[in-house]
């Protein structure tokens, strides 16, 4: 399971041969939410709403770069690390 980004705790995942819609994963504090690149709506899971925020402001800056990583992914090549939130 590939981590592509990591910051303030939370840890950013693109898995190999996934399931659509185009998505990552992000784990905080043992929870895990499941985050749809191109509209960043919440498919599944829960995190905290701050840790949520936090996930979503990056992910909007991350936008193409997450499009780029899936892409890698499902063509069984490692994904790209993506710059985490500072």
């Amino acid at each position: 399971m590939p981590k592509v980004s990591e910051f303030f705790g939370i840890a950013i995942y693109i898995y190999w041969r996934e399931h659509p819609p185009p998505h990552f994963h992000a784990r905080y504090a043992g929870e895990e939410v499941l985050i749809r690149i191109e509209d960043l709506s919440v498919l599944e899971g829960t995190v905290s709403p701050r840790a949520l925020g936090l996930i979503i402001e990056w992910a909007t800056l991350r936008q193409t770069e997450l499009r780029k990583a899936w892409a890698e992914a499902q063509a069984l090549q490692p994904p790209r690390k993506i710059e985490p939130l500072r």
